[in-house]
């Protein structure tokens, strides 16, 4: 029940009503069916079976016969969504290439004749390491910066500097490359410094919304905009929307480089492959726990190798990353909990990976989710003795 209910509030990530996620749960596992059989086994009010099938229909997930009685076929989940998959992976690559051609927006902004933009001053790389000091010592309410390897090491050759903006409270955002969670400079950022982690590919500095510092990791040397009205601005409102989709990275501030890149690996693979090898996995196999746990190694992740302790410390890491959540042992009972702020079936695939490894190791378990719509939701381990 716990595992149909799983893929299905997942399925209402994809945009479908419970109604619909229902039905196309009902239709993968039994097949083709009749829309009487579709309402009865999806618990489906008689009235509404017809135009859900309707809409999935129109949404390229299910097949209705035009004969009687209405026979309904779902459409086979890696094509019905892959659209949707692809989709989302464009959506990515057209915010990388927004970046990208930063350059070229600033080239194309400063020809407008009366524009403050056209005029902007070159620095030599001799040169960047102590303008960005000056800049940020001369920053009043904000700095915005987005860093590849290049940037974060000038950024943490800037320590005292951070600090002493810190000191006034300015707000300091920084978002880097997932490959610099865990090195000597990502460290050497002070506390109270935001970071995130996002695929990034260019270093942009905003201070104050009103000056653009843009540097060349090729050849180290930068490009400075002052005043920058319109090109300030729509850098800014591109930061703060890569900001909201970056990863947080307070819980995997202390790790080591290997094990906070192992985090963000298994991250990476849950939220992009997740759902996907949970549904086709449900079309063989009633055991897809296990099943996502062998997607894990397959990627070079060996979880079965690993202690509970440090599976649930993972995890506890993973969740307080993509959706503010936690996982706890409690010894005395023996039950596990993974919590998730967000609804809609978020903590399921790690409680999946919880439950497959418990099982690997001899252990019975009982699953139980509890949701609350302001507070989010909560999956209950219940670990039987071996």
């Amino acid at each position: 029940m716990v595992k149909e209910h799983s893929i299905t509030v997942s399925l209402e990530e994809f945009g479908l009503s419970s109604y619909e996620a229902r039905a196309y749960v009902t239709m993968i596992t039994k097949g083709t069916i009749s829309a009487s059989e579709v309402a009865y086994y999806a618990e489906l009010p008689r009235t509404k079976v017809y135009p859900v099938l309707l809409k999935l229909e129109k949404k390229k997930l299910a097949i209705i016969s035009k004969s009687k009685p209405i026979m309904c076929t779902a459409i086979a989940p890696e094509d019905a969504f892959d659209e949707i998959i692809h989709e989302q992976i464009d959506k990515v690559n057209a915010m990388n290439s927004l970046v990208t051609n930063l350059k070229k927006v600033s080239e194309d902004t400063k020809k407008s004749l009366g524009s403050e933009e056209k005029r902007y001053f070159h620095l030599n790389a001799n040169n960047v390491l102590n303008q960005i000091r000056q800049m940020i010592e001369g920053s009043k309410t904000s700095i915005h910066i987005m860093a590849d390897p290049w940037g974060l090491n000038l950024l943490a050759e800037c320590k005292e500097q951070i600090i002493g903006v810190l000191r006034r409270e300015l707000d300091v955002k920084i978002i880097t490359a997932p490959s610099q969670i865990g090195s000597e400079a990502f460290r050497i950022i002070p506390d109270g410094a935001k970071i995130r982690i996002a695929d990034i590919g260019q270093n942009c500095f905003v201070f104050d919304k009103t000056e653009l510092l843009i540097i060349d990791s090729e050849n180290g040397k930068g490009a400075l905009f002052s005043s920058t009205e319109v090109l300030g601005n729509n850098q800014s409102s591109m930061f703060m929307h890569v900001w909201k989709h970056a990863l947080k990275t307070e819980s995997i501030a202390d790790m080591t480089k290997n094990d906070a890149q192992e985090v963000y690996r298994v991250i990476n693979l849950i939220e992009n492959n997740g759902l996907g090898h949970i549904l086709s996995s449900a079309l063989v196999s009633k055991n897809y726990e296990i099943d996502l746990l062998m997607l894990l190694e397959k990627n070079g992740i060996n979880i079965k190798s690993k202690s509970l302790e440090d599976i649930i410390e993972l995890i506890d890491s993973a969740l307080q990353i993509t959706c503010s959540g936690h996982a706890n042992f409690n010894p005395n009972s023996k039950n596990i909990t993974i919590e998730s702020k967000i609804n809609s079936g978020h903590s399921l695939p790690w409680a999946s990976i919880l439950d497959g490894y418990l099982h690997k190791q001899g252990y019975k378990t009982r699953l139980v989710l509890q949701n609350n719509p302001q507070k989010g939701e909560k999956v209950y381990i219940k670990i039987n003795p071996r």
